[in-house]
């Protein structure tokens, strides 16, 4: 089976607009947070989960920026679209959908059960 090859340069290019999308949304998401919060005496205020909701977004987004630009230094390094687990090429088409993926399928999912295995023995 023939595998294509990865074209790195425009899978750089869009990892730099991302990161451009992800650092101004987490900027805006910021911009809401610096408002006092009024907080009432009624149990379970909306605005309070609100915030909290919004922090957790702004958390999620961090860590989309840091496995943007982990991807971004694979590039620099030539290192990209290797598996960082077994050394293996990721397929092209998992990076074209996961830009940022570290880890070839065979490796995630073996990861994945192992984590679910230890989940539930715990």
């Amino acid at each position: 089976m023939e595998q294509r090859r990865i074209d790195v340069q425009r899978i750089r290019d869009g990892l730099l607009a991302e990161k451009e999308r992800t650092q101004a949304e987490i900027e805006r998401l910021r911009e809401g947070l610096v408002y006092d919060l009024e907080i009432s005496p009624e149990e379970g205020d909306p605005e309070v989960w609100e915030r909290e909701k919004t922090i957790a977004l702004v958390r999620n987004m961090e860590y989309k920026l840091q496995e943007i630009e982990r991807a971004l230094r694979l590039t620099e390094r030539g290192d990209y679209g290797l598996c960082e687990r077994c050394g293996q090429a990721i397929d092209p088409a998992r990076l074209d959908a996961m830009p940022t993926a570290t880890l070839c399928l065979k490796c995630k999912q073996e990861l994945e059960r192992m984590s679910s295995r230890i989940s539930r023995e715990k």
